[in-house]
């Protein structure tokens, strides 16, 4: 079997239309909070603003030089070394080439290695139960639940609450990587 180059760019300008589009696809605003569809005025306020706080960094998933999705940290909080991460991938070519996990990896070690960070957080809609176990299998535990939380449809969604903290990482980093093994990642010389 082939192994999948998997790299991280930073977002640049050029990518606002294809990043509005991925979220205006229905397998992605599914797991989203907001799933109405993106217009590309609402999209270029929040592309501006994105790019200019300085708590955000986002990156573009890219599998064997195909860009297929984003990656970001949100509510970077240096004073208390944590932040929020959130990931999707858009593209089908990209699906259980192990893309999910090899991002995940690639935070992790961002995060506690490069920021030197104490927890890394994320909220996860409580219907994206793929997400929430691969979450669990990177050693992230479960700190709440926000109960019927965001509206989806005519109905509310729970969202489930989880961290890892450094400690937690750096005890099993060693069996993360070596699970990842075959899983090739090289982040671009810009992914900082």
């Amino acid at each position: 079997m082939k192994t999948s180059m998997i790299t991280l760019r930073p977002v640049k300008s050029e990518d606002a239309e294809m990043l509005r589009a991925w979220r205006n696809l229905p397998q992605i605003s599914k797991n989203m909070y907001t799933d109405h569809y993106i217009t590309p005025e609402e999209h270029a306020a929040w592309f501006r603003n994105a790019l200019a706080d300085s708590t955000r960094r986002y990156w573009i998933i890219c599998c064997d030089d195909k860009d297929v999705g984003l990656v970001n940290l949100y509510a970077m909080d240096s004073a208390n070394r944590r932040c929020h991460w959130a990931f999707y991938v858009a593209d089908p070519y990209a699906r259980g080439k192990g893309v999910g996990s090899a991002v995940e990896l690639e935070i992790l070690h961002y995060v506690f290695e490069k920021l030197e960070f104490n927890k890394l957080c994320c909220e996860v809609l409580a219907t994206n139960r793929g997400v929430v176990r691969m979450h669990q299998r990177f050693g992230f535990q479960q700190e709440g639940l926000f109960r019927r939380h965001i509206r989806k449809g005519e109905g509310f969604v729970d969202v489930v609450c989880m961290a890892i903290l450094k400690e937690d990482w750096e005890r099993q980093r060693a069996k993360l990587e070596t699970r990842a093994e075959g899983m090739t990642i090289s982040p671009e010389d810009e992914f900082e």
